[in-house]
């Protein structure tokens, strides 16, 4: 539905901004940086690194990770939608709601909810769409990028990691070790530009927070997918 997602809006701009102002304000300090490849995940990283800048405080230069790019759901939806609209009488339904749709905001409902059905029924396995990397290898994906940095970051660092809803989902999924389609359920519940915060020491692995927004205390700031 967008011409480029993989881009920040205004928006997106104003949340990175303002957590770098929230966490830059608490003096909150990191010792590594990572990011996923996309275009507004390194974005999202240099918007804060600028608020850091502006308090002449330390922010580390972001390490770029491929392990946490986000999973393929357009390259989904662009190869499966057509059989499933013909061939699903729920999908053609929701299809149908979503071509009627009367306004930009109905136009995103019932687009979440089509997107929702179709990604979940390819998480569950239940579509296969042939060249592009399915849930389980991405989900294989992400945990082998945060094994990484458990790997190599020391006792009592603190790092900070730039990413999506989908790697979230999954890093919250290993936490609590949850079923695809809760994972799933997790990653659309993520606001944009919230807070995960995980403990990781060798084997621990532990959830302490997850999709918090205290710097986003303007309801117009407050947004989803």
């Amino acid at each position: 539905m967008e011409q480029d997602y993989d881009k920040l809006s205004p928006v997106g701009e104003t949340q990175a901004r303002l957590l770098g102002e929230y966490w830059a304000r608490r003096r909150v300090l990191f010792d590594r940086i990572y990011s996923g490849p996309r275009v507004r995940q390194i974005e999202t990283a240099r918007i804060v690194g600028d608020a850091y800048s502006k308090l002449d405080l330390p922010w580390p230069e972001p390490i770029i990770m491929p392990e946490f790019d986000e999973y393929h759901g357009e390259s989904v939806m662009d190869a499966s939608l057509p059989q499933l609209v013909e061939a699903n009488p729920t999908i053609r339904e929701l299809h149908d709601a979503f071509k009627n749709s009367r306004s930009l905001n109905e136009q995103h409902k019932t687009f979440q909810r089509l997107f929702e059905v179709v990604i979940g029924k390819w998480a569950a396995q239940e579509i296969v769409v042939d060249n592009v990397e399915s849930w389980q290898e991405f989900s294989a994906r992400v945990y082998q990028g945060l094994s990484k940095i458990a790997a190599t970051d020391g006792k009592g660092q603190q790092v900070a990691l730039f990413s999506s809803g989908g790697p979230i989902g999954v890093t919250v999924q290993r936490a609590l070790e949850l079923a695809p389609h809760m994972t799933l359920k997790i990653a659309w519940m993520a606001r944009n530009c919230s807070i995960t915060d995980l403990l990781f020491s060798g084997d621990r692995f532990t959830l302490s927070s997850f999709n918090a927004f205290p710097h986003l205390d303007d309801p117009a700031v407050l947004t989803y997918r």
